[in-house]
C-alpha cells in the first residue's frame, strides 16, 4: 500500500514539528543561541512571569506598549526578542512555554505579518500539546484572518488555505466534533477550490469524514461530484469505492475497493489511530467499514427486489451468518420495507405500487389551484385599477 502513502505530500505543507508525530521520532533543532536570545528578552520575560505585573496590562495594545516603555524600559526591541525567544522554546520542544509567550507577544505586537506568524506558531504548539479545544479556537481565528486579509497575490492566499487544511487534520481527527468540522471547512467554496487546485489528496479525508458521519449523508452527492471531477488528478481506494458504487454501480468493484480501503486506513497517520488495551482497535476503520457496507446494501436494495443473501454477503465481505444477522438487525432498526425469507435465503423488498390515476388526479388538483391563484392575482389588480379610473 506504499503507493497510497500521503506522508510526503502532507509533510510538505506542515511545520517540521508537526511531522514528528507522523514519523514517530523527535529531532531537536537549535537555530538560535539561547543565551543571546534570553539576554535580549530577559526584561520582558521577567515581567510576564510576574502575575501581579501582568494584571497591569489592558486590552488596549498601545497603552501596554507605552506603559512597558515608561515604567519598565521595555521597548520594541525587547518585544521582538520575545518572539524569537518563544520561537526558540518551540524549537527546543517546550511547546507550553512557546504557546504562552506567543500569546503574550500577539497582545503586544503591532506588526500584522509577525502577529500572524505568531498565531501559526501557537496553533502548532497547541496541536503538539494535544489541546484540541484551544487548537480549534486558534484554527478558527487564523481562518478568519486568512479569509479577510488582503494578500499580495491570490496564490499566496491559496497557499495559506492549503496550509490551514493540512494542519487542521490533526484537530479534526482528534476533536470530538472534528468530523463535522472537516466537512464544514472543506466544503466551503474557497477551500474546496483550493483542494481542487493544488491539494487533491485531501479528498481522502473529506470522503472518509462523509462516510463515517451519518448525520452528514446529505453531502454525499456533492462529494461524488467532486470525486468525478478530480478522478484524473487523484484517486485512492476510498474515493474509488464511492465512484464504483454511486457512479458505475459496480458492486464487484466496490467490494474489491472496500478491502483495499481497510489497508489504506490502517496505514494512514490520521485515519489509522489505534486504541491500545487488551487488544488493538482502530475505531475509524470499524466505523468506515460498517457505513460502507450499509452504502452497498442500500444501493443494491434500490436496484433489486429479491436479493440472495449469500451473494450479498460476498459483496459485503461477510460470512453468510454474519450477513443474515447484520441484515436482520438493520431491517428491525430502520424503516426498511423488507423481509427475510430464511427458507430461500433471500431478502425480499416490499414495493409500494402507486395508483397512477390517483396520482394524476392529485396533480390536476394542484394545477387547478395554482391556476386559480394566478388568475386571481392578475384579475383583482386590474379590476381595482378600473374602479379607480372611474
Amino acid at each position: 500500500m506504499a503507493e497510497h502513502d500521503l506522508t510526503a505530500l502532507l509533510a510538505a505543507q506542515m511545520d517540521r514539528h508537526l511531522v514528528f508525530p507522523l514519523l514517530e521520532f523527535l529531532q531537536e533543532r537549535q537555530l538560535y543561541s539561547e543565551p543571546e536570545i534570553l539576554e535580549a528578552a530577559a526584561p520582558l520575560v521577567t515581567f510576564l512571569q510576574n502575575p501581579q505585573l501582568v494584571q497591569e496590562l489592558r486590552p488596549d495594545k498601545q497603552y501596554n506598549i507605552h506603559m512597558l516603555q515608561d515604567r519598565y524600559q521595555i521597548g520594541p526591541d525587547q518585544i521582538e526578542a520575545l518572539y524569537q525567544y518563544a520561537k526558540f522554546q518551540f524549537e527546543c520542544g517546550n511547546y507550553s512555554g512557546a504557546a504562552d509567550y506567543l500569546y503574550q507577544y500577539r497582545a503586544l505586537c503591532t506588526n500584522s505579518e509577525r502577529s500572524v506568524s505568531a498565531l501559526w506558531g501557537k496553533l502548532a504548539a497547541e496541536i503538539l500539546m494535544q489541546n484540541w479545544d484551544v487548537a480549534l479556537e486558534e484554527l478558527n481565528r487564523l481562518k478568519e484572518i486568512i479569509d479577510s486579509k488582503n494578500f499580495s497575490s491570490p496564490l499566496n492566499q491559496l497557499q495559506n488555505r492549503i496550509w490551514l487544511m493540512h494542519w487542521a487534520l490533526f484537530i479534526f481527527f482528534n476533536h470530538e466534533n472534528g468530523r463535522n468540522g472537516i466537512i464544514d471547512l472543506f466544503f466551503q467554496d474557497r477551500y474546496l477550490n483550493a483542494i481542487q487546485t493544488n491539494a487533491h489528496h485531501l479528498l481522502r479525508y473529506l470522503a472518509t469524514a462523509v462516510v463515517v458521519n451519518k448525520r452528514r449523508r446529505n453531502m454525499l452527492k456533492e462529494l461524488i461530484k467532486v470525486i468525478q471531477q478530480e478522478q484524473h488528478s487523484y484517486k485512492d481506494p476510498i474515493t474509488e469505492f464511492l465512484e464504483c458504487l454511486y457512479v458505475n454501480y459496480d458492486f464487484d468493484g466496490a467490494q474489491q475497493k472496500l478491502m483495499e480501503c481497510e489497508q489504506v486506513i490502517l496505514n494512514d497517520p490520521f485515519l489509522g489511530k489505534r486504541i491500545e488495551g487488551n487488544f488493538v482497535t482502530v475505531p475509524l476503520r470499524d466505523e468506515f467499514l460498517e457505513n460502507a457496507r450499509l452504502f452497498i446494501f442500500e444501493t443494491y436494495c434500490r436496484i433489486h427486489r429479491c436479493i440472495d443473501i449469500s451473494m450479498l454477503a460476498q459483496k459485503l465481505n461477510m460470512s453468510y451468518d454474519e450477513a443474515e444477522l447484520w441484515i436482520m438487525n438493520l431491517v428491525r432498526s430502520s424503516k426498511l420495507d423488507a423481509r427475510i425469507d430464511s427458507v430461500s435465503g433471500t431478502l425480499i423488498m416490499t414495493t409500494n405500487h402507486v395508483n397512477v390515476h390517483e396520482q394524476i388526479i392529485e396533480s390536476l388538483k394542484g394545477l387547478n389551484m395554482r391556476t386559480y391563484m394566478l388568475a386571481k392575482n392578475i384579475v383583482e389588480p386590474a379590476q381595482a385599477a378600473q374602479q379607480a379610473a372611474r
